[in-house]
């Protein structure tokens, strides 16, 4: 089964073509487009590319697309993209600005485009639909929860992955056949050791999630993903009265405040400098203070989510680092496990110093606990989503 996943946003529009048979997974191509002012151009342009490349003979050799949509107003999940999925999408455009709008256009025009195609929808949501009630909700009046007002967590087809892969790497099959069935079978019971997993999505957007036996207990980004940790130039985490303050004192319509906070704030608010960790690092090497106190800022975010995990977990068996920042910057992971040697993190210097976007376990032998990196795969959980989606249609 060919199976195009579709990456869109408000002006992107990133693919990857699979070829998924059973167990057997190739990926065929893979491409992009950004500053992008017409979505329509530039999914016919990656189809075009395809034929041209000779990796498809024409749109019908698409058998499936996958999308890695955001959030849907009472719906999540792995589902049809349908009528329902884009009325889903319009409640939360607001909550989701940046990839809500761009979905639900990028949708429409591929079912045109491909007519014979099965459309699915892989939420970001999804993976955290079996979190405890105690995590998804606010303290805020019941009406608020009803109406939609609770911690949804994101960046599920990320973390989804390393509960895969990490299991895969740690020997633990059964852990394994729960992670993969966990969207068409549910969790199910588990009686085996458990499997403490905490993983650290570090990227342009961050978050830290907690799994146990492969599913998530819980996630640093709450109800939108504008929460948690400072992204790149988007805030995190803020306390709910800063806002109206803000407003007062510095003279600002509701809007441009938003804007400010997903614009301007982050680590680029912090530093002052950029929101690439890249730039953010060598202004620090300059002794830029600002940027200096960026990191320290993310580091402290993430340590702080680590600990939450560690207690809700009852402990920890493998960390693990993913995404850009995760997966390149060996100071950051560093830093992040300074001091915790009493907790088991025995990094060790040398492997994690040679861990420059390659999957390494950087732990020193007999470490308690596994400190990892594996590289980001998201594309790749919507496709087997997709295909288990597909084949159950069929079946």
């Amino acid at each position: 089964m060919n199976i195009l996943v579709a990456n869109l946003g408000s002006t992107s529009f990133k693919y990857r073509l699979f070829a998924m048979d059973g167990p057997d997974e190739r990926l065929l191509a893979e491409g992009g487009y950004e500053r992008l002012r017409d979505h329509r151009e530039a999914i016919s342009g990656c189809l075009r590319t395809l034929v041209n490349d000779g990796v498809i003979e024409g749109d019908d050799d698409i058998e499936a697309v996958g999308f890695k949509t955001i959030m849907g107003k009472g719906v999540s999940g792995c589902v049809a993209a349908d009528e329902g999925t884009l009325k889903a999408l319009d409640g939360f455009r607001e909550v989701a600005p940046a990839h809500n709008p761009a979905y639900r256009e990028g949708i429409r025009l591929i079912r045109e485009r491909l007519p014979k195609a099965n459309l699915v929808a892989l939420f970001e949501t999804a993976y955290y639909t079996w979190a405890p009630e105690a995590w998804k909700h606010y303290a805020v009046p019941e009406s608020w929860y009803l109406a939609g007002v609770r911690r949804y967590g994101f960046h599920g087809a990320s973390h989804k992955y390393i509960a895969e892969r990490s299991a895969e790497l740690l020997h633990r099959e059964d852990v394994l056949r729960r992670v993969r069935g966990l969207y068409v079978d549910g969790p199910g019971s588990f009686e085996g050791a458990p499997l403490r997993v905490i993983s650290c999505h570090l990227g342009g957007s961050s978050s830290v999630t907690g799994i146990l036996n492969g599913v998530a207990v819980g996630c640093s980004l709450g109800f939108s993903p504008q929460s948690g940790l400072p992204h790149n130039n988007r805030v995190g985490d803020l306390d709910s009265m800063a806002l109206p303050y803000a407003m007062k004192e510095l003279g600002l319509e509701v809007e441009e405040a938003q804007d400010q906070l997903s614009r301007e704030a982050g680590l680029l608010g912090l530093s002052g400098v950029s929101n690439d960790v890249r730039e953010i690092r060598a202004a620090e090497s300059r002794g830029d203070q600002r940027a200096s106190l960026a990191m320290q800022v993310l580091v402290h975010s993430i340590r702080h989510w680590i600990g939450a995990f560690m207690i809700e977990l009852g402990g920890c068996d493998a960390l693990i680092f993913t995404a850009g920042i995760g997966e390149r910057d060996a100071s950051l992971r560093t830093d992040v496990c300074h001091g915790l040697e009493e907790f088991g993190f025995l990094l060790d210097g040398e492997k994690n110093a040679d861990a420059v976007g390659d999957e390494m376990i950087i732990s020193r032998e007999g470490s308690p606990v596994r400190i990892m990196v594996i590289p980001a795969n998201e594309e790749l959980v919507v496709a087997r989503e997709t295909q288990r989606f597909v084949d159950a249609l069929n079946n």
